[in-house]
């Protein structure tokens, strides 16, 4: 079986961790959370081959979704968002966008569901909603490859804001401890800001979820 890649661009105004994958030996990748760059984003994956199959989100604040439309439109490939995140995506307001002075609002292609399995561009993986950070954040688990793509709801010995819209600080933390500890330790975890970490030494040294 070929091995699952992952790579990284960090982009934007709030260091906002944009992921790629794809399988060792295809050109075919996924595209996480675009941040603010979709163009420049579709130009480096091309220049290096790729070619993008599909777009995912991980939630709809502002930082994670100003490249959708732009990468979208170049590369012809669906956005997907959890159903729960439709009304920030379309409410300027509550995704933070028109706060920032650049107001912007997104409709996806697909809506999944809390547990659905999706392959796309060879990969598979489960979506977990993970409400808290927004009421529609969600987690994107590779099980064959051992890892975990977490938005903002999980970071290395941290956890997202909850004072934004739709935001809920026990939810988040619920999710976490019900949703993603349960997962084995030796998880990879790939957040929306910051480095790498692991669900098991977040569940040893994480401070939010003791």
């Amino acid at each position: 079986m070929a091995e699952t890649k992952i790579g990284r661009i960090v982009l934007g105004v709030a260091q906002t961790n944009c992921y790629f994958l794809y399988l060792e030996g295809s050109r075919d990748c996924i595209v996480v959370d675009p941040a603010d760059q979709g163009g420049n984003i579709y130009k480096a994956l091309e220049r290096n081959g790729f070619q993008v199959k599909a777009i995912l989100l991980t939630h709809g604040h502002f930082d994670h979704i100003w490249g959708t439309k732009e990468l979208r439109d170049l590369s012809g490939a669906k956005l997907y968002a959890l159903e729960e995140e439709k009304e920030l995506l379309g409410d300027a307001r509550r995704n933070v966008s028109a706060q920032t002075g650049r107001p912007y609002t997104v409709e996806a292609d697909e809506y999944v569901k809390d547990g659905e399995e999706l392959t796309l561009a060879g990969l598979h993986f489960r979506v977990i909603a993970t409400p808290g950070h927004t009421r529609g954040s969600c987690c994107f688990y590779f099980p064959e490859a051992g890892f975990l793509v977490s938005g903002d709801t999980l970071f290395q010995e941290s956890v997202g804001r909850t004072d934004l819209p739709t935001g809920s600080a026990s939810m988040l933390i619920r999710s976490v401890r019900e949703k993603l500890f349960p997962l084995p330790e030796e998880t990879k975890v790939y957040p929306g800001h910051g480095e790498s970490t692991t669900i098991g030494f977040e569940k040893r040294y994480n401070p939010f979820c003791q």
